[in-house]
């Protein structure tokens, strides 16, 4: 079996992907970096031996060309994006008024909806689109395990292409509006309860919530706290008008709804591996790779590496589908093929449980409210609108303009040509607007 790990991100999660791989799953796979720069190579190389050696199983290669990446690869495990914060940076500024009293758009420098979530899909396709037309030729049956942002579209965007794709996202669990937040202040701990989160990618929201021994639900007293102020103004209102408690990031969420008033996005998002995590990742790994994991100093290192280990679990999920095993995830993003939301159509890109036997996706019976679901087909239809345009094509482009909910009380026509100047001001890496579309 082969792993193709592509992207910008791959290094970053390198320790872990390994680690489930070798050490969690004991897999005499085949892994191949695709790294650009030399000194990478080597280290993803080196690094690469010191953990199947200690693993006794497996291989790792790392290289520069592509194409020996992904000839005959069974799964291609893609987490990259070009150039995010410097591109994000010059949306910002482009985005921004002449002068305080007009902010112009600034409110649409955002990373996942809205003119900014739009301009990143654009240059994320970029890259995908292209990468899609080598898997048609060196490994056509591959099976596409993504975390390239925005996740949805991207999956979207896999699938156009024809080929089976899931995407993870870092889940709704930790954090102070992710179940551990919520759990703490129903004064409960997380692992007592049994929760089901369930919509969009980045956009998700409790369905069940319930105490793990006596089955009560714990939804009303949480929904209680949440009209009290208790998770936030934001959670407040949107119990109020979509009728569900919000669960993980507030910012996800507000970045694919219209503006909020006491909403701004984050002017400096975190979109890559800060300079001072890589420079701490780069020497446990040489440290790992020169003492060897029997080594205390490299087993040290090891727990290093594998304590910053993002929650996706790309890995886990690629077995399972490929050994047709079972599993039981918390969230994984996919079509809604099975209707496990039951109120979303079959075409509609879902973040929602995931449960696997024998490799087969399960049915489920997971219904969203109202008003919540309606919200949820423009956000999914606006979002599928911005993968079609990211192949070039600009009627897709003007039809997501129009629907997507993020840019709601805004003037159109105003917000396209917006779109079109930052089209212009990113043309340099958009290379597939231009050309015809690629079928």
């Amino acid at each position: 079996m082969k792993f193709a790990l592509i992207g910008q991100d791959i290094p970053s999660l390198l320790p872990a992907l390994l680690a489930d791989l070798f050490f969690a799953h004991k897999s005499e796979a085949e892994a191949v970096v695709l790294e650009r720069n030399e000194a990478m190579r080597d280290l993803a190389e080196r690094y690469g031996l010191a953990v199947t050696k200690r693993a006794g199983c497996g291989h790792v290669t790392a290289t520069a060309d592509r194409a020996e990446a992904l000839r005959g690869a069974d799964c291609v495990i893609y987490a990259g994006e070009p150039m995010a914060a410097s591109r994000f940076r010059m949306d910002r500024e482009a985005l921004s008024g002449a002068e305080e009293a007009d902010p112009g758009l600034s409110d649409q420098a955002r990373t996942l909806g809205g003119i900014g979530g739009l301009m990143r899909t654009l240059r994320q396709g970029d890259a995908v689109y292209d990468l899609c037309g080598a898997m048609r030729d060196l490994c056509p049956g591959a099976l596409v395990i993504t975390l390239g942002e925005p996740v949805g579209r991207t999956v979207e965007m896999f699938r156009a292409r024809g080929f089976a794709a899931w995407g993870l996202t870092a889940g709704w669990r930790k954090g102070i509006s992710g179940l551990a937040g919520l759990c703490d202040r129903l004064g409960v701990k997380a692992e007592d309860v049994e929760a089901t989160a369930a919509g969009l990618p980045h956009f998700t929201f409790l369905t069940a919530l319930r105490d793990r021994k006596t089955g009560r639900s714990l939804l009303p007293a949480l929904e209680e706290k949440t009209r009290a102020g208790d998770n936030g103004r934001l959670a407040r209102r949107w119990l109020d008008m979509l009728g569900a408690v919000s669960i993980g990031d507030v910012n996800d969420h507000a970045a694919l709804m219209p503006a909020q008033e006491d909403y701004a996005p984050d002017a400096e998002p975190t979109l890559s591996e800060p300079v001072e995590k890589r420079k701490e990742r780069i020497l446990r790994m040489n440290t790992a790779a020169e003492k060897g994991l029997r080594d205390p100093e490299g087993q040290a290192a090891q727990l290093l590496l594998l304590s910053g280990a993002p929650a996706a679990r790309p890995v886990q999920l690629a077995l399972a589908l490929l050994e047709h095993k079972g599993l039981r995830l918390d969230a994984a993003v996919r079509a809604n093929t099975n209707r496990v939301i039951a109120n979303l159509p079959r075409e509609a890109v879902i973040e929602a449980p995931l449960t696997l036997k024998a490799g087969a996706e399960q049915p489920a019976d997971i219904v969203l409210p109202g008003a919540l679901a309606d919200l949820c087909l423009d956000i999914d239809e606006a979002g599928r609108l911005a993968a079609r345009a990211a192949a070039g094509d600009r009627e897709a482009l003007r039809e997501c303009v129009e629907l997507d909910p993020a840019l709601d009380g805004l003037d159109r026509l105003y917000c396209l040509d917006a779109v079109n100047r930052l089209v212009e001001l990113h043309s340099d890496i958009l290379s597939r607007w231009g050309e015809e579309e690629d079928d």
